[in-house]
């Protein structure tokens, strides 16, 4: 889809911070980030849904290693997954990391975003992208 903000980061034409990528799917953090460390994982073919993605379980999958990569990197107590789809038409699944004081209450706020530098992002996404297995 040409004017998807997510096809365009698949294609290159908007940078991003890598943390997890192969034939099928992206991953990179978040550039308003729920909290640090904060990753969407997209499938790079544009689809609406996270249910529309033909090889689901393969998704979740790798969500699952992103996430555990991140909880082991930056000491997270655990990962929220967060699939609304409202925000940006194209399938993501949000990869939150959770800490013990956090600005997020249960349900993750999407208007309460921490603002992280460009250098420690490219840090954390380096880290992120060298744990996972």
């Amino acid at each position: 889809m040409d004017d998807c903000i997510f096809c365009k980061i698949v294609k290159g034409e908007i940078p991003c911070y890598k943390v997890y990528e192969d034939d099928n799917f992206l991953g990179f953090l978040d550039i308003r980030p729920l909290t640090k460390g904060n990753s969407l994982l997209i499938s790079k073919k544009h689809y609406r849904w996270v249910y529309g993605v033909p090889n689901f379980g393969d998704y979740w999958e790798v969500a699952k290693k992103v996430a555990l990569s991140t909880i082991k990197t930056l000491g997270a107590e655990r990962v929220t997954f967060l699939t609304l789809g409202m925000e940006v038409p194209h399938a993501h699944i949000r990869i939150i990391p959770r800490y013990k004081n956090d600005k997020q209450s249960v349900v993750p706020d999407l208007d309460i975003v921490e603002k992280i530098k460009k250098e420690e992002m490219q840090k954390i996404a380096g880290e992120i992208k060298k744990e996972i297995i």
